[in-house]
């Protein structure tokens, strides 16, 4: 049996199948064993952007310790739990999986104080959306085929990108969103997206002290969890119990996010892919109960986490960071490296010879070239480049 009679016998009716693809902007041929979304998810994994999560932090901005997450852990944590639900609801996994492994391709370094600096600076430019920079990303920006630039990765992955972005109407992206509504992979990522960095902001928080036990009680979706674990186990304490509260946390969201989609598909009568298409409210979602626990630890997370004087701090700084990298770049282009500096179309025609003939095209606006090249940038490699700018010892 191939790959695609497989999907057939498996796949719920209203699940993507890899034979009802779109296919991708340059035509490739099909692979011998495996499907286009199985591909998607390898030529994500292999791409350089990938690997930079490993370098860039999800919420704690600076290397506290060894065990907060990372964009790339992070990333990992949502496809494991996307594949689990997809695999429970017979939803397509190798896509859930590629869309989860690459929804977070186009953060830039120091987490959203990153992202919000860089927006500061491009205003009047463009503007930037860490989901739009991932598309573009993955389009032009990775250079790892000679055929094409970019990954040349599935219209349906290229869609997730933008259906996960608040900036939806620009002209560029219309051909993404003209089929119709989310299909249901990539509606179970934003869902897992938002369960994971819920969870795991407040595991890292009590972690490494920026909230206590006591306070997180207060938080009536911790405390429903918390209650049982510490009535089956009333001698556990510190680490430990808090590793088990997590792991229910999870499986109690993991459950009503099945229980409530399912119900959901029934509901509203999702018989077929088509059916996905037309409807016009979300199919994958939690129940109500858990939104409104949810919205409560999100506003605790906000208030006692994102608002602590130590994060704040931190996220000022990489924001300075970027602001002064990007000035500088701005007012001196020379100073970037020679393969970015050749996509402005204004560079002397003597650093383009010196780069390698590339697919990826030219830029008539520097600002978005200086963008790409900060966007690019793990935490500690934008550091040091500072250093090396600004910093009178900083290395040549």
């Amino acid at each position: 049996m191939d790959w695609n009679q497989f999907e057939d016998s498996w796949l719920a009716p209203f699940a993507f199948r890899g034979r009802d693809s779109r296919g991708r902007q340059y035509p490739e041929p099909p692979h011998a064993f495996r499907t286009i979304f199985q591909r998607d998810r390898e030529r994500v994994v292999h791409c350089t952007a990938f690997r930079r999560l490993m370098g860039k932090t999800q919420v704690l901005v600076g290397q506290i310790n060894d065990h907060h997450r990372t964009r790339l852990t992070h990333t990992l944590e949502v496809a494991q739990i996307s594949r689990t639900i997809a695999r429970r609801l017979r939803l397509n996994e190798d896509l859930a999986e590629a869309i989860a492994l690459s929804h977070d391709l186009g953060h830039p370094p120091f987490g959203h104080a990153g992202e919000q600096a860089l927006a500061e600076c491009m205003q009047g430019h463009g503007g930037f959306d860490h989901n739009l920079y991932g598309l573009r990303r993955v389009d032009v920006l990775e250079e790892r085929y000679p055929e094409f630039p970019g990954l040349n990765l599935s219209w349906e992955l290229r869609e997730a990108f933008v259906h996960h972005s608040k900036a939806r109407e620009l002209r560029e992206h219309k051909s993404l969103l003209e089929v119709g509504a989310p299909f249901l992979e990539a509606q179970l990522v934003d869902a897992c997206d938002s369960l994971a960095y819920d969870t795991h902001d407040t595991d890292d928080a009590l972690g490494i002290g920026l909230i206590a036990l006591e306070q997180i009680d207060e938080v009536e979706l911790w405390r429903r969890t918390a209650g049982p674990i510490r009535a089956r186990y009333p001698a556990l304490s510190g680490d430990a119990f808090r590793t088990a509260v997590v792991r229910e946390l999870i499986a109690w969201q993991v459950n009503d996010l099945i229980a409530e989609t399912e119900r959901r598909l029934i509901d509203c009568r999702i018989e077929s892919l088509a059916d996905v298409r037309a409807c016009t409210m979300p199919l994958v979602g939690f129940g109500p109960e858990v939104i409104a626990l949810k919205c409560g630890l999100e506003r605790f997370l906000y208030e006692q986490v994102y608002r602590h004087q130590r994060v704040l701090r931190m996220a000022n700084k990489g924001r300075a960071i970027l602001r002064d990298l990007f000035g500088e770049c701005v007012a001196r282009p020379e100073l970037l490296p020679d393969r970015h500096f050749a996509r402005w179309s204004q560079a002397p025609a003597s650093v383009q010879r010196r780069v390698r003939a590339s697919a990826v095209p030219r830029e008539a606006s520097l600002q978005r070239v200086v963008a790409d090249y900060l966007a690019g940038m793990t935490d500690r490699y934008a550091r040091e480049e500072h250093l090396r700018l600004f910093h009178p010892d900083g290395d040549l």
